[in-house]
């Protein structure tokens, strides 16, 4: 099951950054057709988030067509990834691993890394070097 987090620091709306986490979880292939989302209740303990602020991210997947609202039950996911590119997902994930080693060995922080990485894919650098 997905496990949400919110990034003060991000400046998106808290309901869009558990959205976004749902579809990248999604894309990753963590949770598939059928799997259940932490309830509203659930969410709301572990983040410390109003309830509409939930209801308001599960109201957009829905809208989406990525999950569906099941009363009394829960909130499921509806759709099914076809995605060609995912059996490319584990082979790059071993080669970002080493660079977060390398990044690691380097001094960098989390904090550090992920900005590093945000700024090079922002600035589209990676491209000349593909």
């Amino acid at each position: 099951m997905i496990e949400f987090h919110l990034d003060t620091k991000s400046g998106l709306p808290p309901y869009q950054q558990l959205v976004n986490q749902v579809k990248q979880a999604f894309k990753l292939n963590l949770i598939a057709e059928g799997d259940q989302l932490p309830t509203v209740k659930d969410v709301v303990r572990q983040l410390a988030i109003n309830p509409n602020t939930v209801l308001k991210a599960y109201k957009e997947l829905e809208h989406l067509g990525i999950a569906s609202a099941r009363p009394g039950i829960g909130t499921f996911i509806t759709k099914k990834l076809v995605d060609p590119s995912l059996s490319a997902h584990g082979p790059l994930r071993v080669e970002l691993g080493r660079w977060i080693a390398k990044a690691r060995k380097a001094g960098l922080d989390d904090e550090s890394i992920e900005a590093l990485f945000s700024d090079t894919f922002r600035a589209g650098s990676w491209e000349k070097i593909a």
